[in-house]
């Protein structure tokens, strides 16, 4: 994975993607600071 750069998907702006894990529901993974575009996530 990685924090993509912007991108159009269908004529709209995308600024990000939603991470997320399935553990009895949804869990949304929040990174704990500020991370440059193209970081490589592990």
């Amino acid at each position: 994975m990685a924090n993509m750069k912007s991108a159009k998907l269908f004529g709209v702006e995308s600024r990000g993607m939603v991470l997320a894990a399935d553990v009895e529901g949804a869990v949304l993974l929040m990174p704990e600071k500020e991370v440059k575009e193209g970081t490589r996530v592990g």
